[in-house]
């Protein structure tokens, strides 16, 4: 069976309604990084950061999968398909994807802010203030904030090495060292691209097809494609 590596990014979900963060409407407009998503925000304001990914979460749960991530979850059923995503939603898995790698952090779960590996889940869109972990410490949104290592990498970069067709969906590829990634697929994999806009192609060396559709619209239809294409 034929593996597919699925790597999405905020356009992936951006058509289930939630705001993508570096469009010129998306949640940066609104935000700054600095006050929200880094060890240091947390540190000198635990209530904003805590509250911003309360409604996140709040958002998440609002919402449904689309068309797209419906389409990743039907290609389960004639190929072996693993999902890398830059996406801190549950939408994949919501809408049936088995095998999600989430590169940043998910906001279904909480961890300990003494230990990183001390991870739980969370009930409901609320993280109260002081939530505390199994070991007493305050938890703390289970999220990889700018500045931080992105620990789930290595295992991305394996994923995606052993890929036989590697596809991008939503993300402008510029955001490192996830948008890395496209550097490890094996130089004979094709790979296409799902975005309406000019993802930053320029570490792609694999011959590659661009799709420009929005994923709800691009997905369905590569799907659609491939798994015409696995009955012959």
């Amino acid at each position: 069976m034929k593996k597919i590596v699925v790597f999405t990014g905020a356009g992936m979900s951006a058509d289930s309604g939630l705001a993508t963060f570096r469009d010129s409407d998306g949640l940066w407009a609104d935000y700054r990084i600095e006050d929200v998503c880094t060890p240091e925000a947390l540190a000198r304001d635990r209530a904003a950061v805590v509250g911003f990914y309360n409604m996140r979460r709040r958002e998440m749960l609002a919402a449904s999968p689309n068309a797209g991530h419906r389409a990743i979850a039907e290609l389960e059923c004639a190929y072996d398909v693993e999902v890398i995503t830059q996406n801190v939603d549950n939408l994949h898995e919501r809408a049936g994807s088995s095998r999600v790698t989430h590169l940043h952090g998910e906001l279904t779960r909480l961890r300990s802010e003494r230990n990183p590996d001390l991870i739980v889940p969370i009930e409901g869109w609320e993280q109260p203030l002081d939530a505390t972990a199994p070991d007493g410490a305050l938890l703390r949104p289970h999220i990889v904030f700018f500045g931080e290592s992105v620990p789930l990498f290595d295992t991305a970069v394996r994923i995606a090495a052993a890929a036989d067709l590697f596809i991008v969906v939503g993300t402008s590829l510029s955001v490192y060292p996830a948008a890395a990634l496209v550097r490890y697929v094996r130089p004979d994999i094709p790979i296409y691209l799902i975005d309406p806009g000019e993802p930053d192609t320029s570490a792609i060396r694999n011959a590659n097809t661009h799709i420009r559709e929005r994923a709800a619209v691009g997905m369905p239809s590569l799907a659609a494609m491939l798994l015409e294409r696995s009955k012959g």
